[in-house]
């Protein structure tokens, strides 16, 4: 049995790996498609290479899933899929063709993609009936992921883009020394009872599509959005600065998170933080060259994802029972930020074109999240939980 001292000393390791993993995502997603610009690859390729990193996250989520699942080894998984990652990074430094990066980024990311459904899985486990708190450990992750992205922005500005190599290395070894201390607290199932097979319900459907869809509308946000703001005449360091402030309104966003699910419940908080996706898109798309517009959109990235994945990761804990926990997590992860990630970024590539096609991106992308709120509409509601809104 755990004791509060030994669950405060997992918690803090949690909160570190949180850090080190949206680090890596603050450095690779708002500044791989510049990267790869520098590197002599073309929009189409761009996106391409782009959709396998989120395409990665259809595979391995699932994979690792089933071994977690089966043996209770999320917290081995984590560092074997930590170590892993780091070591297959190593790849990214060769000036490769088209070809070399995308095997390249096929093999880092099918480990470092398997980590974060097992961290959830562990952290809401390890919380126990405070699952509430669980913004507050995630929040360290958007603080990673608010660091890199400034900072990586000012590294470029001032060494180029080949500076990313080394600054992904180093995180990802700190994501590994961080994974290093998690405590090995297998779920075992009682002797003789059967593991039985994952039920699709009703609102499991609709949910999945609904978060496929929503991750299909940030396409060009993950793959296009600092060279959207390039088109537009800012710099890196600027673009760094943007997307910092939509993770800032991320963390005061968990910070409310559980008494607004408390009150209103799953269901409209997703409606409403989806609509407003659909705005935020639009102001993105023909809003770019004001300041204040600019800054607006980035700011409801509190409901693009801050709301919205505090309201999905309850969802995913509620609807799947202990033995289908990492599953429940893997298909969200690979659902919503595997395929629904993967497609909007690759038909973006296209969309975009030479560039001209910029703003159509986006009001692509408007759409996606409009379709992807009416499919909420079909998951039957649950009741506001009381616990979480006393937290």
């Amino acid at each position: 049995m755990s004791t509060p001292s030994s669950t405060g000393r997992q918690l803090r390791w949690l909160c570190a790996c949180y850090f080190f993993f949206f680090s890596i995502l603050g450095t690779m997603i708002p500044y791989l498609g510049v990267f790869f610009e520098n590197r002599g690859f073309n929009p189409q390729e761009i996106g391409f290479l782009l959709a396998i990193l989120m395409a990665t996250r259809i595979v391995a989520p699932n994979v690792w899933a089933k071994v977690a699942d089966r043996t209770g080894m999320r917290a081995e998984l984590v560092k074997m899929g930590a170590f892993a990652a780091a070591l297959a990074y190593l790849s990214f430094f060769y000036h490769g063709g088209f070809v070399y990066m995308a095997l390249s980024l096929a093999l880092y990311t099918f480990f470092w993609n398997a980590i974060l459904a097992q961290l959830e899985v562990i952290t809401l486990e390890t919380l126990g009936e405070n699952a509430s708190r669980y913004g507050q450990i995630r929040s360290f992750g958007s603080i990673g992921y608010i660091c890199l992205v400034v900072g990586a922005g000012f590294a470029i500005g001032q060494w180029g883009t080949e500076v990313l190599p080394f600054i992904g290395l180093a995180l990802f070894i700190g994501m590994l020394f961080s994974a290093l201390p998690l405590p090995a607290n297998r779920v075992v199932r009682p002797a003789g009872q059967e593991r039985q097979p994952l039920k699709w319900t009703k609102p499991i459907v609709w949910f999945m599509i609904s978060a496929m869809l929503l991750q299909m509308s940030a396409g060009p946000f993950y793959g296009f959005f600092v060279l959207y703001l390039k088109q537009a005449g800012y710099s890196e360091a600027s673009a760094g600065i943007f997307v910092a402030l939509g993770a800032m309104a991320e963390i005061v966003m968990f910070m409310f998170a559980p008494r607004l699910l408390g009150r209103y419940g799953v269901n409209t908080l997703l409606i409403v933080s989806i609509a407003i996706t659909a705005v935020r898109w639009l102001l993105v798309a023909f809003g770019v060259e004001s300041l204040l517009l600019l800054g607006l959109s980035q700011v409801l990235h509190a409901f693009t994802f801050g709301l919205t994945h505090a309201a999905s990761i309850q969802f995913v804990h509620r609807h799947f029972d202990a033995s289908h926990r990492s599953q429940g997590q893997a298909l969200y992860a690979s659902l919503s930020f595997g395929v629904g990630g993967a497609l909007g970024t690759w038909i973006c590539g296209y969309i975009w074109g030479d560039g001209s096609g910029a703003v159509w991106s986006w009001v692509f992308a408007a759409v996606c999240a409009f379709t992807a709120m009416l499919a909420v509409l079909f998951i039957p509601r649950d009741k506001p939980d009381a616990n979480l809104q006393t937290a």
